[in-house]
């Protein structure tokens, strides 16, 4: 037996629940990660002083909406990957990877060289003022940020393709080192040894002192925190590379698998380019949102982005368990086996709303109080009232959130990313932002209206997803018009 036929029997036979946990529980990890690595570099440019928290801020949406396209790319390898993988076709695995690398790897270049060109008006498009230091700071940090962009989407493809493989423990290790040579680099390269707190907080003073003395070093400031992503990000692109041409991770990549093959990667294209229009649209769909709220007032602006990232903390389980369910389908259906691949969606959001039922009761009863944890001082008590009602208003929404979501991961499992996108692009656009407009501007009804069409949103997308859910159509895979040859390729490696 080889190894991918053992590795899609993990999935394909047997019991669902434990595999689907045990594929979903480092997914969570990861994200939670992903979350705290973001938290450092934001706490300790902090102590720069809010231009530099503010030219952070202007640069994530520009970085996130270019690495959305690679991003998408990345979730096609995932996708033909787990249906290869499923289907048993060996000598495709290893194929599919390497291609997915090979464009990925193009397209970051692509993508660097037009990030790096367009950052100064990029940034002034989204409201930095030209010769202001927010402005100067931001362009230094998305300019080396856009430099370090292969790093950065080589760990997503590594993990991408694990993911497909069944394999969501290797990254959550890769992730866990990269974090944490972040967090020791960031305060040493944007504050330097000179009155650094980090060094005060652990008795280390003395220390601090000799390494002034002997460096001078006052550190980069901004452009230490995109130092420090880059090379920790970096170290862990490198790590996963290495595992997949040794052959320690069960795909085992070699040369020959990186000669480029038009045909795979127009597959490539054909599955990730929906995938990089619906992610690229999020991101877009929320600066949208925050400017509908800005009508209203900073207040609302700013109970909007506490909203935004409690339910981001609290969303964790939801996003892991829609990539396990997301490459427990895509197996299953490789293998053929498609009533499998629906009774993982049924069970997973079966998990999901028990859970979300619970904390969206919990946050509503405790509102007023959650909210308060995030901001004080003057002025809380209106942002806390705004914030208690987003949260009272779209947390029980959370459930039927859920269950769309799992739907999505099937989707995207089978590799319906059209369908995936459409939706999306329809909870987006034609229900969230059509109808928080109207009740923002046109019905007048401030920030609840926002809170409203959030709410309204959620329950037309889980709606319209179930209803494709039962038709049924998506449960066909993407790899059957190359089933013959793929068919040929596992039985002559099982034999």
């Amino acid at each position: 037996m080889t190894a991918t036929s053992e590795q899609s029997e993990r999935f394909t036979q047997g019991a669902l629940l434990w595999p689907l946990l045990t594929l979903a529980a480092p997914l969570v990890a990861t994200q939670l990660l992903q979350t705290l690595y973001n938290i450092a570099d934001t706490f300790w440019v902090g102590r720069l002083g809010q231009d530099a928290v503010s030219a952070l801020s202007f640069s994530w949406p520009i970085v996130f909406l270019l690495v959305s396209v690679g991003g998408g790319m990345t979730g096609a390898g995932t996708i033909l990957i787990s249906q290869h993988t499923g289907a048993e076709n060996d000598g495709r695995v290893s194929h599919v990877a390497g291609q997915t690398l090979v464009f990925v790897t193009a397209l970051s270049v692509a993508i660097s060289v037009v990030g790096y060109l367009l950052t100064p008006t990029l940034l002034q498009v989204i409201g930095t003022e030209a010769g202001t230091p927010i402005h100067e700071m931001a362009v230094t940090y998305t300019r080396y940020v856009f430099l370090g962009l292969y790093f950065m989407l080589g760990f997503f493809v590594f993990q991408a393709l694990l993911r497909g493989w069944g394999d969501t423990k290797t990254p959550m290790y890769l992730m866990v080192g990269s974090v944490a040579l972040n967090v020791v680099l960031d305060p040493i390269l944007i504050l330097g040894f000179a009155d650094n707190p980090l060094f005060a907080w652990l008795g280390l003073e003395g220390l601090a002192a000799t390494a002034f003395a002997a460096t001078g070093f006052t550190g980069l400031g901004v452009e230490g925190a995109a130092i420090a992503t880059i090379f920790s990000r970096g170290l862990a692109a490198v790590a996963g590379l290495w595992l997949l041409f040794s052959g320690r991770v069960g795909i085992e990549l070699s040369l020959s698998d990186l000669r480029p093959d038009l045909s795979a990667i127009r597959k490539i294209v054909s599955v990730g380019a929906p995938l990089s229009v619906e992610q690229s649209t999020q991101a877009l769909s929320v600066t949208v949102m925050t400017a509908l709220v800005a009508l209203v007032g900073s207040d609302a602006v700013a109970a909007y982005g506490i909203g935004g990232r409690l339910t981001s903390l609290v969303w964790l389980p939801m996003v892991g368990m829609g990539m396990a369910v997301e490459t427990v389908v895509g197996q299953n259906l490789g293998a053929g086996e498609r009533a499998r691949a629906r009774r993982t969606v049924l069970l997973a959001s079966g998990i999901l709303v028990a859970v979300f039922l619970v904390a969206s009761l919990l946050v509503t009863q405790f509102a007023p109080t959650i909210v308060g944890v995030f901001i004080t001082g003057a002025g809380a008590a209106a942002v806390v009232d705004h914030g208690t009602a987003f949260l009272r208003i779209v947390a029980p929404t959370w459930a039927v959130m859920a269950v769309f979501h799992m739907i999505n991961g099937a989707f995207h499992g089978a590799g319906s990313t059209r369908l995936s996108m459409g939706l999306g692009l329809l909870t987006l656009w034609g229900f969230r932002i059509v109808a928080a407009a109207v009740l923002v501007v046109v019905v007048g009804m401030g920030a609840p209206g926002a809170w409203y069409g959030i709410a309204a949103s959620n329950v037309a997308a889980a709606v319209a997803g179930i209803a494709f859910f039962l038709r049924g159509h998506w449960l066909d895979d993407v790899i059957e018009e190359e089933s013959g040859e793929d068919v040929g390729d596992g039985a002559a490696a099982t034999a």
